[in-house]
């Protein structure tokens, strides 16, 4: 079996984007994955790194320290987030800043282009509730946070995407709705890693 975290990514606790994840998670578990479900709602810490260079990077507070032993611990990560401006919510953003640091999720290496993946040989799957219709946000937006995310985060520290799912629109869905989501995401769990 695997050992999964799920990241509820709203700085909200009790959002949908919680529900998702909480689907997701008990279904995981309910086929004998070992899961830990963690909100970032319920972590304290300064978004911020404040600083330029690496070499000053503040220590992890201890929430942060423990997500950071929760991703060491993983072999499969889910991230549940809302899209917001087109992007993540900004205590989300502040963690990945924070936590995925050089000598730790990537290594720089002299004379080499990009650096190596410290986190290889995990995998990720995103869940993301937006107000933007799929179509728009693929046409029109280009999925400028699905690349960012899938390629400029999780997949440059190493964690191979296996899926980036939207669940929209949120503004104006239905109790119906809502509930098809939350199953879609709760099968996600059935099928994980």
């Amino acid at each position: 079996m695997t050992r999964i975290l799920v990241l509820d990514g709203h700085p909200e606790f009790g959002s949908f984007c919680g529900s998702l994840a909480s689907a997701y998670a008990d279904e995981a578990e309910a086929r004998g994955h070992e899961v830990r479900l963690r909100h970032l709602s319920k972590m304290a810490f300064d978004p911020d790194l404040g600083t330029s260079s690496f070499a000053k990077t503040p220590p992890l507070e201890p929430d942060l320290e423990a997500i950071w032993q929760d991703i060491v611990w993983c072999q499969h990560m889910v991230v549940a987030h809302p899209l917001w401006w087109g992007g993540h919510p900004a205590k989300l953003k502040g963690l990945f800043d924070r936590v995925l640091l050089p000598g730790k999720a990537f290594q720089y290496v002299k004379g080499k282009a990009l650096p190596d993946k410290l986190l290889a040989g995990r995998t990720s799957q995103v869940l993301v509730t937006s107000d933007t219709p799929n179509w728009f946000y693929r046409l029109v937006y280009g999925s400028g946070s699905r690349k960012q995310t899938e390629k400029q985060i999780l997949g440059f520290c190493g964690l191979k995407p296996k899926g980036y799912h939207m669940f929209s629109q949120i503004k104006g869905s239905t109790d119906e709705g809502r509930a098809k989501m939350i199953e879609r995401a709760a099968g996600l769990g059935r099928k994980a890693a």
